[in-house]
């Protein structure tokens, strides 16, 4: 597979409650880190995709989880993105030691997060 999904984040209405859920429920490893960005949890489910949780950045939306999708180039796939009828709901914002990521909306409403880790950065 050339684009394979490689992350999977909860972002929620209730971080607790839904953190009390996925612990009950299953046997994830999971990491607490704060930012001035906001509170994260990492989640390693030891094999398969693992993923992350984090209160919901736009206030009164669902919760809601959402796949991201490993590229070459993030700054192209977005814009091929948008080329084919797709919405930019987060643009190209890198996050600090791990790589790049934007959302996008597809033609049909759905949300993916596109992922260019640093190992996959070209040399500027």
């Amino acid at each position: 597979m050339s684009n394979p999904f490689v992350h999977v984040e909860l972002n929620s209405s209730n971080l607790g409650k839904a953190q009390a859920f996925y612990d009950k429920l299953f046997d994830w490893k999971t990491e607490d880190t704060s930012s001035a960005e906001g509170h994260y949890t990492s989640i390693d489910v030891g094999k398969g995709t693992g993923g992350g949780m984090q209160a919901h950045t736009l206030p009164g939306e669902h919760s809601s989880w959402l796949p991201y999708v490993e590229v070459d180039d993030i700054k192209a796939a977005t814009k091929k993105a948008v080329s084919l009828g797709g919405k930019i709901i987060k643009d190209v914002t890198e996050v600090p030691e791990m790589g790049t990521m934007s959302i996008i909306t597809d033609p049909t409403g759905a949300n993916l997060g596109l992922w260019q880790p640093h190992s996959k950065m070209r040399a500027s």
